[in-house]
């Protein structure tokens, strides 16, 4: 949307281009009514008010001249207040906001499989920054048309709670949906709304209080965050096992490690379904460690599963090694492609 200094030199320019168009009426009539034909009367008006003055198509008696006087001076101002108007619908930019508008509806028309970030606070941009860091596309949005200026990603100012808004933001082609906007409600409307829209989406919500969390999942939310809590948890741990967490860190975040530490999704009639971790090689020196495995019917982590324990389509494996080595996992697990999960 177009800010209001945009919104009221728009507003000048229509009422200006109105005018214009009653002043043309206006001496289209006038000079019919004096004898002119239709055609020379279109012409006369226009060659006058725009101060051109190439000739009378018709010789001027006092009544003419009377009449053409009285335009001149109407008509002249109003030219001058359109074309005022126009120059500053030009110097506001808003033109070209349109303009990039467009071009960012088109990109966005043509992404699929991406995440949306609803709210570009502190941690929303921390979020998309880390998605598209992990090779996952990005689409923010915000109400805020000022607090996306420096938004690198695609994006659009509006209200993420309206279905036709989600919409133009390709939720129904979209794989992530993570809502961090100002207030819980407005997530909680978010994820309420997302979820009826793409029931196979994923979403993930920040809530701000701890009775929040609950509404949030009852309306669709798959995960809640609670960055406060988080926040707390990581202070505690960095006290008590500071090369734990600056571990896990570096596992999950940097880039430059030759190790990583990723979630893996069995599909059906990979090479890994129905096979036990020791068929499955997770337990060897030369492959990728298997830490746990999270059985799709059970919902729960198995932390080191015995060698004899059965993987099975739809479970989770939790892996760590080389890039080499999770890419081995995945194709054995029958993802399409290696992506970096981002860390909470």
């Amino acid at each position: 949307m177009a800010t209001s200094d945009q919104q009221a030199v728009f507003a000048q320019l229509r009422r200006s281009l109105l005018a214009l168009l009653g002043v043309i009426v206006v001496g289209t009539v006038g000079y019919f009514l004096l004898g002119f034909s239709p055609l020379d009367s279109v012409y006369q008006t226009v060659t006058t008010v725009t101060t051109i003055g190439f000739r009378e198509v018709q010789p001027f008696g006092t009544a003419e001249k009377v009449f053409t006087i009285l335009f001149v001076l109407v008509g002249v101002g109003v030219v001058l207040y359109t074309l005022s108007a126009l120059l500053g619908l030009l110097i506001e930019g808003w033109a070209g906001n349109v303009w990039g508008r467009r071009r960012m509806e088109r990109t966005i028309a043509a992404m699929s499989g991406h995440a949306i970030v609803c709210g570009w606070g502190r941690v929303g941009r921390a979020a998309a920054h880390q998605l598209h860091k992990s090779g996952q596309s990005v689409v923010v949005c915000d109400t805020d048309e000022e607090r996306l200026e420096d938004c690198p990603y695609p994006h659009l100012e509006g209200d993420a709670t309206r279905d036709e808004f989600l919409r133009r933001l390709g939720v129904e082609r979209a794989k992530v949906l993570v809502a961090t906007l100002d207030t819980d409600a407005s997530s909680l409307f978010v994820t309420l709304t997302a979820r009826a829209l793409n029931p196979e989406l994923v979403i993930i919500a920040r809530s701000r209080v701890d009775d929040t969390e609950q509404k949030l999942l009852r309306a669709g939310a798959d995960r809640v965050v609670n960055p406060q809590r988080i926040g707390g948890n990581r202070i505690a741990a960095f006290a008590l096992q500071p090369h734990v967490t600056d571990f896990l860190d570096v596992a999950m975040h940097d880039d430059e490690v030759e190790f990583r530490l990723e979630q893996v999704v069995v599909h059906e009639g990979s090479p890994l379904a129905g096979s036990s971790v020791r068929e499955a090689r997770l337990h060897e020196g030369d492959g990728a460690l298997l830490l746990a495995l999270r059985q799709a019917d059970r919902g729960v982590f198995r932390t080191n599963p015995s060698p004899e324990a059965v993987v099975k389509p739809g479970d989770v494996v939790i892996v760590i090694g080389t890039a080499d080595q999770i890419d081995a996992v995945r194709r054995a697990a029958g993802s399409k492609r290696a992506r970096r999960v981002p860390g909470a």
